[in-house]
Parts: structure tokens; sequence; C-alpha cells
């Protein structure tokens, strides 16, 4: 196996500790620079970055909805390295080879736009795709290593970041969508997102009118606690 390049490196690095990096880069964001209105205007439906935000997100959750749905794939690896025990190539893995690195960085750049700070925009998408790209390096390179031949042909046939939607009926015609597996494998997502988005709604209204989307914050919390329970006991099973 060839040696490591400086990209693989950092992927090695991002890949252990982006569950920690990504929630320190968002808070260093929202807070060295405030969230703005002007980015995107105001029109008669309110804040328009909060719209356009709100639907990169939704964009985002829903297709790493069907991708878990249809073919899950572990992205935690083995102690925090890269790992695989297969070559996952079914469901949308068969439209682009990292489809749910996709769906976060619509998630993460919905997140920015919704701030509406043009900073906190461009720093953030920049940094995320780079980090993603690091990782995806990273996990190519034990792929590669571990699958040789099969590895490259896949990679000559499906994109590497988006979807071919056009082959998404042929790709998923002979599998089963599974809502509960979502719902197990996903619900942290969900609710990360949902918190962020109603976090910067408080947060650019200077928490003067905290009240209805404080309680849509209680109850993410309360029902995302109650599905990690329910998990944890093994009543919430797929």
């Amino acid at each position: 196996m060839q040696q490591k390049s400086p990209l693989v490196k950092i992927g090695d690095f991002f890949f252990r500790y982006r569950n920690l990096v990504f929630p320190i880069i968002l808070v260093i964001l929202f807070f060295a620079f405030m969230p703005s209105h002007e980015m995107f205007g105001r029109g008669y439906l309110g804040d328009i970055s909060d719209w356009i935000g709100a639907l990169m997100v939704f964009s985002g959750l829903s297709l790493r909805a069907v991708v878990v749905g249809f073919a899950y794939i572990k992205r935690g690896g083995l102690n925090k390295q890269v790992f695989a025990e297969t070559l996952v190539t079914e469901g949308f893995f068969n439209l682009s080879r990292n489809p749910l690195y996709f769906a976060n960085m619509l998630i993460y750049s919905g997140i920015f736009v919704t701030d509406g700070n043009l900073w906190v925009m461009v720093i953030g998408i920049g940094s995320f795709w780079f980090i993603y790209e690091s990782i995806i390096a990273a996990e190519e390179y034990f792929l590669k290593g571990k699958f040789g031949s099969e590895y490259a042909k896949y990679c000559q046939i499906v994109p590497k970041w988006i979807p071919n939607f056009r082959k998404f009926r042929a790709a998923t015609q002979d599998m089963q969508f599974n809502y509960k597996k979502v719902l197990i494998k996903d619900y942290s997502t969900f609710a990360s997102s949902a918190i962020a988005l109603l976090f910067l709604h408080m947060y650019k209204s200077g928490f003067s009118n905290w009240g209805p989307s404080g309680a849509l914050l209680v109850l993410v919390l309360l029902l995302t606690l109650g599905i990690r329970i329910l998990k944890k006991t093994g009543i919430l099973t797929v």
C-alpha cells in the first residue's frame, strides 16, 4: 500500500474527532460573527435566509433518511478509525459514493445560510467542505487498500459527491425502505439540526421572541431523550 498523503493524514484526524470538531466550529462561528438579516433581505414572509436555510436543511435530512432507510452504512469506523467489513454499493450508494456526506453538507450549509452572515457562510461552508474532502480521502485510501480493483471499478461508475438521481428507481427497486431504521440510526441528526435552527432563530431575534421556538426546543430535547431511552432499553430496535 502506498504511503499516506498529507490530505489522508488530515482526514484520519478529522474522522477520529469530527464529532467534536464540527460543533466547536459551529459555536465559534456563531459567536464570533453576529447573525445577519441583510444577506437575502426581508420579504413579506420574514427573514428569507431562514426559509432558504430551512429548505436546505430539510433537503439534507430527507436525503439522509432515504439513504439510511434503504442501505445503512456504519460511518463510525472501528475504534474511531476508518474501517469497513464490506463494500456497500447498493441503494443510494449506487448513485453516489458519499451520499451521507453530501446530505451533511446540505444540512450544514443550510444552517450557515440561516445565520445569514457572509463570513459565517464562506468560512463555514469552506471549512466543512475541506474536512469532508479529507475524510473521504482517508476512507478511499483504506477502501482501495482493502477492496482493490472492486473499489476502483466502483469509483469509475459512481460519482463521488452529487448523486445520479436518474438511477434511483433501478438502484432501489428490489429494496424495502425501513422507516424504523431511519428513526433509530438517525434521530440524533434530525434533533441536532432542529436544535441548531431553533437556536439561530432565537439568537437572531436577540432572544426577545423565544417563546414558541423555546417550546419547540424543549419538545425536540424531550423527544430525543425518549427515543434514546427506548433504544438503550431495547424497546426500540430495527
